[in-house]
């Protein structure tokens, strides 16, 4: 069932802020730094993992001083529900991977199942080099053991929303991250 503007921010008014934009903010110009003494000379492909990194690609990519290009993949496991599923691919941008050094962002690293998937989608096309980068990447075991190359910060096992993370489509706009309240689940 879509929720209601009503239950929206009634979640909203229940969670509690794990990391503030402040630290967010240091969080994304520490990644900046660490991303640019890897690939700075390598021109770089962007892969932006939608729709959750779109917000936390902008604000790194005015950090990021060094000459890349910017594309897209998409592929979910969530589609609006609190729980993952079977991944479904949206988009690859085959043609442009083959050869490049590339740099995958998303927003959170979870179970890492997308990201390892679309790692492993990026070797099949033939990238010459592979890196990931996440915002926020969350205290537990990936059950398929991925870790990404550049992490922003590390929070607590929770249901989070805000910087480009959502709680069913809503609130990826929120500056800083929340955990929901365990009723909201």
């Amino acid at each position: 069932m879509e929720p209601t503007l009503g239950d929206i921010l009634a979640v909203r008014e229940r969670a509690e802020l794990i990391v503030p934009a402040g630290e967010v903010d240091l969080a994304l110009d520490r990644l900046a730094q660490e991303i640019a003494a890897v690939l700075g000379g390598q021109n770089p492909l962007v892969l932006c993992v939608m729709t959750g990194a779109v917000v936390i690609t902008g604000a790194l990519l005015m950090r990021l001083d060094f000459p890349l290009r910017l594309d897209y993949v998409h592929a979910t496991r969530y589609r609006g529900a609190t729980q993952g599923g079977y991944l479904r691919w949206i988009y690859r941008p085959s043609a442009a991977i083959a050869g490049q050094a590339v740099l995958i962002l998303d927003d959170i690293l979870d179970e890492g199942v997308t990201l390892a998937a679309i790692l492993d989608a990026c070797k099949i096309e033939g990238a010459r080099s592979i890196h990931s980068a996440v915002l926020v990447e969350k205290q537990r075991s990936q059950p398929c053991g991925f870790q990404a190359d550049f992490v922003g910060v590390r929070v607590p096992n929770r249901y989070l929303f805000g910087c480009g993370l959502d709680y069913k489509g809503y609130l990826r706009n929120a500056a800083g991250i929340f955990a929901i309240a365990d009723r909201d689940l």
